[in-house]
C-alpha cells in the first residue's frame, strides 16, 4: 500500500500525487493507491491515515509525504515501522503556520480552511526530535523550495537516503523525473530480508 499525505491547503489533486496515481494505473497497480482529502486537524489527520491502512490490512506499508504531509508520515514511520518519502518536507510546522492562523484557502477545487492555535498544540505533539533507522526514510529535497529550507530537511534526516535538486520549487515542478525511484524505493518494501544463515 502506498499512502499519500498532500501538504498544507492541498488535496489528493495536487500536482505530485496525479503523476504517482497516473504512475500506478499506467502499471496497473491503482489498487496500492490511496490518497485521501486530509483534515485540518493533524490528530484527525493521523487518525485517518492509520484507520486506512488497518483497513485496507496490507502486509507492507509507504507513506509518501509532500511538505506537512512529510511531517505526519515522519510520526507514522516512527510510530509504526513503515517505510517514508519525504518530498520537501515541513520539519517545524507549529513554526511556519503560526502566521497562516484563521481563515485560508484551499490550492484547489475552491473552499477554505480554518486553522486554529490547538491545531498548532496538535502538530507540536507528533514532533519526532530524532529519527531511528535511517534506511526507512528516501528525503528528496529541492534546494530552491521557496517555502521551506532545503538544510533544515537535510539536518533532520542524518543517514536517509536523499536526493537533493539543485534549483526547482517546492512543488518540484519537475516530479515526472523522481516518480520512478519514488516507486522503486515503494517496492523495496515488499521485499522479504534474507533469512539468516545457519553456522555450523
Amino acid at each position: 500500500m502506498i499512502l499519500y499525505l498532500h501538504g498544507f491547503r492541498s488535496s489528493p489533486n495536487s500536482f505530485k500525487a496525479r503523476v504517482m496515481a497516473a504512475r500506478l494505473a499506467e502499471d496497473g497497480r491503482s489498487a496500492e493507491w490511496c490518497c485521501p482529502m486530509l483534515p485540518v486537524s493533524p490528530r484527525e489527520t493521523i487518525t485517518l491515515a492509520e484507520s486506512l491502512v488497518a483497513a485496507a490490512a496490507p502486509a507492507r506499508v509507504t507513506v509518501v509525504g509532500s511538505s506537512l504531509g512529510g511531517y505526519f508520515a515522519t510520526y507514522l514511520a516512527e510510530k509504526h515501522g513503515w517505510r517514508a518519502v519525504l518530498l520537501n518536507p515541513a520539519v517545524v510546522p507549529q513554526r511556519d503556520l503560526s502566521q497562516y492562523l484563521g481563515e485560508q484557502p484551499l490550492w484547489h477545487g475552491g473552499g477554505s480552511i480554518v486553522v486554529e492555535p490547538h491545531h498548532l498544540d496538535e502538530l507540536r505533539a507528533l514532533s519526532v526530535a530524532a529519527i531511528t533507522r535511517p534506511e526507512r526514510y528516501y528525503l528528496i529535497a529541492a534546494t530552491g523550495d521557496e517555502v521551506l529550507d532545503y538544510r533544515e530537511m537535510l539536518a533532520h534526516y542524518p543517514g536517509a537516503r536523499t536526493t537533493l535538486i539543485e534549483g526547482s520549487d517546492h512543488a518540484i515542478s519537475e516530479f515526472e523525473q523522481y516518480v520512478d525511484g519514488v516507486l522503486a524505493f515503494c517496492d523495496a518494501a515488499d521485499v522479504e530480508p534474507p533469512a539468516p544463515r545457519a553456522t555450523a
